[in-house]
């Protein structure tokens, strides 16, 4: 509609335009179009004429009875001339592509020109099916075809037979007002609605993608340090009265690995590590680090559970040997893997150690002592110091025997028992068999509360000979 007006202004007193194109019809910052490239022929005059690609691109918009005297793009101009031109932008309108945009994908500029002027029956011109007038205008095809319809009428062969601007403003673009309006209110509607279904599919994917990442962060941190790493706040060492600490070790391990591949070592552990991070999921634990073989968890922080870290590490431990009993090396299938079992409970403190891969790390003798236990243990045995099986004590539902005196280093001789097996009904899931979470894991799954039997002593088996 500018475009018309436009044209019509020009028409009206000033003369014929002569270089209407698509690339000369600008939209400022109202939205409202303005015609430029008017007047100023000499100044716009080339001094060396190049009749490349961009020449004859040109003259696309260019009536065919015009081509001949048009030295340069423009050269010569006719009221219906620039009706001409008018029709080819209104198949770039309709398309929302460049002028003859079914033939240049296999014809030159120069061959669509030649084809224009050679005065062919019938004439050559733009071709539009009715599917791409319905695929372009998106379910408003009444208007398109209407304004192609016009369009044909401006690139007719002769010039006399075109419309002038006065009269497309009169006839046809008046009638069209109402369809083009509601159009537009259409477009900008459905572009509204696309616009906000977008923005809520980025909004949910960048939300799924915050989660994820803070999940795995919870995999590296525990739950609350992590938080407050988020949050910007300094996590701060905390000193921790009683936890107990659990540490394992692959019997053999050594001589395992100079029978096998580096490769066979590596899905060892993974399929023996992911057995233990299935089993721990069903405990208030956290697994502090792997090194090697060794395996490290804690109960009772960053979150004080009071007197129950003892009983969730043994119940975690006693599950722990049953799957290892029934677990089969991948590349040795009769090899029988064993593991030695080390508890301690007594004060640490605890606190993040780097900025770079920042580490949750535990400090002082209650770490040492427990992997002393465990150097000191026997294959396929869970061995508990005297302060883990002091705690044990209030529950009653603990098997332990007596193993006596061991040396450790650095601490001297020590008290020392073997936990057997617990006689409580155990109502977490079987250690076989266990399935993944089903997204997320979890590192501090809720912790059902069974009926505890207090009534049940505490049993200690004194063997006949003390094991050194």
């Amino acid at each position: 509609l500018f475009v018309i007006q436009g044209m019509c202004y020009l028409h009206g007193g000033l003369g014929a335009h002569g270089k209407l194109r698509s690339s000369n019809c600008l939209i400022d910052g109202r939205f409202v179009l303005k015609i430029s490239d008017y007047g100023l022929n000499t100044l716009c005059t080339p001094t060396d004429l190049i009749k490349d690609d961009t020449y004859y691109y040109k003259l696309l918009w260019t009536a065919p009875e015009l081509v001949a005297s048009s030295i340069y793009p423009g050269a010569a101009a006719s009221l219906k001339g620039d009706v001409y031109s008018f029709g080819i932008i209104l198949e770039e309108i309709v398309l929302r592509a460049g002028p003859f945009h079914n033939y240049t994908t296999t014809m030159s500029s120069k061959e669509i020109v030649g084809h224009v002027c050679a005065r062919e029956s019938p004439p050559f011109r733009p071709v539009v099916s009715v599917g791409e007038v319905g695929a372009a205008a998106g379910g408003g095809g009444g208007a398109a075809v209407e304004l192609l319809d016009l369009a044909e009428r401006c690139w007719a062969e002769a010039a006399d037979d075109r419309p002038s601007f006065d009269t497309i403003n009169a006839n046809y673009i008046k009638g069209y007002c109402d369809n083009l309006m509601d159009d537009l209110l259409r477009r900008m509607e459905q572009y509204a609605n696309n616009l906000e279904s977008l923005v809520e599919e980025k909004t949910e994917q960048l939300s799924l993608e915050k989660r994820r990442s803070e999940e795995l962060l919870y995999q590296v941190l525990p739950r609350p340090v992590a938080q407050q790493l988020m949050a910007g706040e300094v996590v701060q060492p905390e000193s921790f009265e009683c936890v107990t600490v659990y540490f394992s070790d692959i019997v053999g391990f050594t001589e395992l690995c100079a029978a096998s591949t580096p490769m066979q070592v590596v899905d060892l552990l993974n399929d023996l590590y992911s057995t233990f991070d299935r089993i721990i999921g069903f405990y208030d634990v956290y697994k502090v680090e792997t090194i090697g073989d060794a395996y490290m968890v804690v109960s009772g922080l960053p979150e004080r559970n009071g007197d129950l870290h003892a009983r969730e590490i043994c119940l975690m431990a006693l599950a722990i040997v049953e799957a290892v009993r029934g677990f089969v090396v991948r590349h040795r299938p009769t090899h029988r893997l064993e593991v030695r079992i080390g508890v301690h409970s007594g004060p640490v403190c605890a606190g993040v150690v780097g900025v770079k891969m920042p580490h949750y790390c535990l400090f002082g003798d209650t770490v040492n002592t427990a992997s002393r236990m465990e150097s000191t243990g026997q294959p396929l045995r869970i061995h508990l110091s005297e302060n883990t099986r002091a705690l044990l004590d209030q529950w009653g539902t603990f098997v332990v025997e007596r193993r006596g005196e061991v040396e450790l280093k650095g601490r001297g001789r020590m008290l020392t028992h073997w936990l057997l097996h617990c006689s409580e009904p155990e109502a977490r899931p079987p250690t076989q068999g266990l399935q993944p979470p089903p997204q997320y894991p979890i590192l501090f799954p809720a912790l059902p509360q069974p009926a505890l039997s207090l009534q049940v002593p505490y049993l200690v088996v004194e063997p006949p000979t003390l094991a050194a």
